[in-house]
């Protein structure tokens, strides 16, 4: 078990802010990282490789490598995203320090960044996707359990966690409703290494998420939350008000039809109307505990003073 070494003195807490769709932006990363914790966004967040070149720079320019936490990106590493070995090779070209791999594990991409002195964490959702990643030698392993946001997997942290570790001595992270301190001293207990945490940093005032979003996030329950492969082609967490604010009914949803979608296909071109289908929104079941949108630097604040009490009064 272990926090990389080349992050040791950089982190508050050891804790990853996941990269979400429309979400996470330049200065949400930035924010995150100056608090101390490892800010990521998805590449695809920008439409373009050569916007993504100019964010990585923006990012770059905002960061003290020195004090500030590290950035990650997340490459969609899947047949139906073109963008992949561009964005890579744009990601070679600032070396960026973490890469976070989603929907395939690949070992050539893993030596490429491990090339350039980055690490590889991949999101696994069973023992056989963990399996494939080890093989494809990544450095971490995120584990996205049963009620995470995003594509989010079915199994219970209490299960998964420890099957996991027992095959794996990298960085291990977990994934779902860890939405406080407490929750991320439970995880560490657990005997992972990081969280990664998401739903959480959507009601933040530095996310790009739109006000109705995160005013649904605080009025939503666990039960307002539906898994389902109909919107992206994967099975994911989604908000049900959204589902049903775009004309849908949650209980007779389409099959996702096991194809991915990439964002791209997922959103109005620029100059177009939002698409209904555009505003359904992921969040995973931990909406029920979250009641404001603080900033970043006051969440982290909240997180590393309840995580320093669980952990003194365990």
């Amino acid at each position: 078990m272990a926090i990389p070494q080349q992050w040791q003195g950089r982190l508050r807490l050891p804790v990853v802010a996941a990269p979400m769709f429309l979400v996470s932006f330049p200065q949400m990363v930035m924010t995150t990282c100056k608090n101390g914790v490892v800010g990521t966004f998805p590449s695809l967040n920008q439409r373009s490789a050569e916007g993504f070149d100019d964010w990585l720079f923006e990012i770059e320019e905002g960061l003290d490598p020195a004090v500030d936490a590290p950035y990650g990106v997340n490459l969609i590493v899947n047949r139906n995203n073109p963008r992949v070995e561009e964005d890579l090779q744009v990601c070679k070209k600032h070396q960026v320090p973490l890469i976070i791999t989603s929907l395939g594990a690949i070992s050539e991409l893993v030596d490429e960044v491990h090339g350039w002195g980055g690490l590889v964490f991949h999101d696994v959702t069973t023992r056989r996707h963990a399996e494939k990643a080890i093989e494809a030698g990544v450095d971490g392993l995120i584990l996205v359990s049963a009620g995470a946001g995003g594509h989010a997997g079915r199994i219970n942290p209490f299960a998964f966690v420890p099957e996991i570790r027992a095959m794996f001595d990298g960085t291990l992270l977990l994934g779902g409703c860890i939405g406080d301190g407490r929750g991320l001293a439970a995880a560490r207990a657990l005997g992972v290494d990081m969280g990664y945490i998401g739903t959480r940093f959507i009601n933040t005032q530095e996310a790009a998420a739109p006000d109705e979003f995160k005013d649904m996030i605080i009025a939503a329950g666990s039960t307002d939350v539906i898994y389902t492969d109909a919107i992206s082609g994967v099975h994911g967490n989604f908000l049900k008000p959204s589902i049903v604010a775009a004309g849908l009914d949650p209980e007779n949803l389409p099959p996702g039809g096991g194809k991915y979608k990439t964002g791209h296909e997922r959103r109005a071109p620029e100059g177009e109307e939002r698409k209904a289908w555009k505003n359904i929104w992921s969040a995973g079941q931990g909406v029920a505990n979250i009641t404001d949108v603080p900033t970043i630097g006051e969440l982290v604040d909240r997180f590393e003073r309840e995580y320093t009490a669980a952990r003194g009064a365990a």
